[in-house]
């Protein structure tokens, strides 16, 4: 096994890690108010790191400057649906009703649905999973073992928890562009424990919606390609409905955001205008325990390159903007 660096053996968890030594993609950041600590979850890659399986590793911070870790939350075990050797991706942790739920992104590359020349790519077995465990630094265990939550043909990615305003959970996610071309995202309603399905999915948007997105010509397929990445919903003071999410323009990996019109989880949703461009995205929001609300996302986007970048954040009524980038946390 190759070791990357200190900060991803996670045979020796230690302190001082930086945000600049931590190998970081799609990360996520719970705010744990019990020990008034910050956990930093991010995918756990085996060529990487000393993990003999694909997993969850995560790190600790009192103050977002100095890291303790790694630890590992979760790895994918024998006997579920998922390979744990395919990869786990978009990986975070949600408190609900006095447990800690991971929603994370699992592959299964030997479970192939079609390919070419039936559809111009590959589909497989592709989707969100959720697991729990009783605190933030798990071990978690997967509730569903014989196959994601959205529909198991459906290649789908980066599942997220949202509650609506009659507190139902629903697991929104992205459906691949891999598989429908124009990349969408979509909402499926949850049981209340969280075990399973509760229902039919919903359409929300197409990636396209977005004005400043590009369109990634392939050969034999028109239209052109659109990714839809990346997303997490978030209400505003005033009461708005915003989704973050992730797509690509000309020049690189673009974070952005849209909002729902009718503050309804079913929308329509509106596109506004990006947040952070240079190859940066999959980004989501915390508030500090000071109360300051900080984004944080992945740049560069390749791997293991990509660095988490915090930036300081304004919630106004309607929306949030990016202040300044907190380059003084980076290290």
């Amino acid at each position: 096994m190759t070791v990357y660096n200190a900060a991803s053996d996670t045979s020796n968890p230690r302190k001082g890690h930086r945000l600049a030594d931590i190998a970081a993609h799609d990360p996520f950041v719970l705010p744990y108010r019990q020990e008034g600590a910050y956990y930093l979850y991010t995918t756990g890659i085996p060529r990487f790191t000393d993990l003999d399986r694909s997993g969850v590793l995560f790190y600790k911070s009192k103050d977002l400057l100095d890291w303790e870790g790694p630890y590992v939350a979760f790895t994918v075990p024998d006997g579920v649906w998922a390979h744990p050797q395919h990869g786990t991706w978009a990986p975070e942790v949600h408190e609900y009703q006095g447990k800690y739920y991971m929603f994370v992104t699992l592959h299964n590359r030997d479970r192939i649905f079609s390919e070419p020349p039936e559809t111009w790519h590959t589909n497989h077995l592709r989707g969100t999973s959720i697991a729990a465990a009783d605190t933030p630094e798990g071990p978690f265990e997967l509730i569903k073992t014989d196959g994601p939550v959205p529909p198991e043909r459906f290649m789908t990615l980066d599942g997220t928890l949202y509650r609506d305003e009659g507190g139902k959970p629903w697991m929104v996610y992205c459906h691949e562009w891999l598989q429908v071309i124009d990349g969408t995202f979509e909402a499926i309603p949850l049981r209340e424990d969280l075990s399973e399905a509760d229902g039919e999915p919903i359409h929300l948007f197409k990636a396209s919606d977005a004005p400043w997105i590009n369109g990634e010509r392939i050969p034999g397929v028109k239209p052109s390609v659109y990714v839809s990445d990346g997303c997490q919903l978030y209400r505003t003071k005033g009461g708005r409905l915003i989704m973050l999410w992730s797509s690509y323009n000309k020049d690189g990996y673009v974070q952005t955001l849209a909002r729902s019109v009718s503050g309804r989880l079913e929308g329509p949703w509106e596109q506004l205008e990006p947040l952070v461009y240079d190859d940066s995205g999959h980004g989501m929001l915390f508030r500090t325990f000071e109360g300051t609300w900080m984004l944080i996302l992945h740049q560069p986007f390749k791997t293991p390159d990509s660095r988490a970048k915090l930036y300081e954040m304004e919630e106004t009524e309607d929306q949030f903007k990016v202040v300044r980038p907190r380059a003084d946390l980076h290290g």
